[in-house]
């Protein structure tokens, strides 16, 4: 890991635009492992970013907005803490979507065990498609 590693999960970095969300549920590609999944999607680099990352916890699995907000933020903590794996293996931006599926509630550290996998996961399928 690179000493001038910023843990950091910026404003500008959130995925906002519902322009590129909605492309990203039309032409996005997945990566999964269970119980994350990314949908990802090229973008162009305006505001001159690697990423842009969005997370996302479903009603149907958790009912109360309390419960779905205490794992959106366990998602973006993860991300945050294990991003760098992502920006060592992508050489264009991309936009994600971060998404929690499972009704069963792990602890973060299962969570991060799982996003770290996802990661390497998502690092190879970009490295195969770029070929």
């Amino acid at each position: 890991m690179n000493v001038n590693t910023s843990f950091q999960y910026s404003k500008q970095e959130k995925l906002k635009s519902h322009i590129v969300i909605d492309s990203l549920f039309v032409d996005g590609k997945t990566v999964s492992k269970y119980p994350l999944r990314i949908v990802y999607v090229a973008t162009d680099n305006k505001e001159n970013l690697p990423l842009k990352v969005g997370v996302s916890v479903s009603k149907r699995y958790f009912k109360k907005a309390v419960d779905r907000n205490y794992f959106k933020r366990l998602l973006r903590e993860a991300y945050r803490l294990n991003k760098d794996l992502l920006l060592q293996n992508i050489d264009q931006p991309y936009a994600l979507m971060l998404f929690y599926q499972t009704k069963d509630k792990l602890t973060f550290e299962q969570i991060n065990d799982k996003m770290i996998q996802l990661f390497e996961k998502f690092a190879l399928q970009i490295k195969s498609s770029s070929k």
